[in-house]
């Protein structure tokens, strides 16, 4: 796998380079946020490697920033930071997986080959209800195999709750997804899911009070 490293301490980003790739994988690595950043807007690749305290730009809002580009790329975090907030909007964001320090490097290679099992794997159609399932190929809602007519509003939304089954979807992300750079308040986007969920023939989109939506995992 080609792999971006983003950490800061030097003997450890040495130490997980040379195991890695010595484990067969191709390790580009950084200890500047920012620096980073501007290599994966200029290169792909297969997964991310992030320490979240690190100079330039945090490994949290890194993960921000690149979905405002909407570039999406599988995510483990390592990081000393325990706190459940902290943890919990690594995996609000998305990331795959979330290795706290100090962590043995084997560990971390298990980590990778999951992601990689999950990536071989071939694609399957997200199953969201009991009739409904999302195609993230074609980014098409599906209900009993039969593509479903949505705005492009409403798909983009279907899109974000779908890819992040099993999790709360905060205003804020609807916003950064959705809207893009276009300000809108909660009302708006409150407003947006009224009218997708009257065009579903099954409730499951689950409204979680003063936070957000999520779809549940079947």
């Amino acid at each position: 796998m080609k792999i971006l490293l983003l950490e800061d301490e030097l003997m450890l980003n040495e130490s997980i380079c040379e195991y890695l790739e010595s484990d067969g994988h191709k390790v580009e690595s950084f200890v500047d946020g920012l620096e980073a950043f501007e290599a994966i807007k200029t290169n792909s690749y297969d997964l991310l490697i992030l320490d979240i305290n690190v100079p330039g730009i945090d490994g949290l809002s890194f993960l921000e920033e690149l979905h405002l580009l909407k570039i999406y790329v599988s995510v483990i975090y390592i990081s000393a930071l325990v706190d459940i907030e902290d943890i919990s909007r690594a995996y609000n964001l998305g990331c795959h997986d979330y290795l706290k320090k100090p962590f043995h490097l084997k560990e971390l290679a298990l980590r990778i080959n999951r992601v990689k099992l999950e990536k071989e794997r071939p694609r399957v159609h997200l199953r969201i209800s009991k009739n409904y399932s999302y195609d993230q190929e074609h980014s098409l809602l599906l209900f009993n195999d039969e593509p479903q007519v949505l705005t492009k509003k409403q798909s983009q939304m279907i899109d974000l709750l779908a890819r992040n089954r099993g999790m709360v979807v905060d205003f804020e992300q609807f916003q950064t997804y959705v809207w893009s750079e276009q300000l809108v308040d909660n009302a708006t986007i409150r407003a947006e899911i009224n009218r997708l969920k009257k065009n579903l023939k099954e409730d499951f989109v689950i409204n979680v009070r003063g936070m957000g939506y999520m779809i549940d995992k079947p």
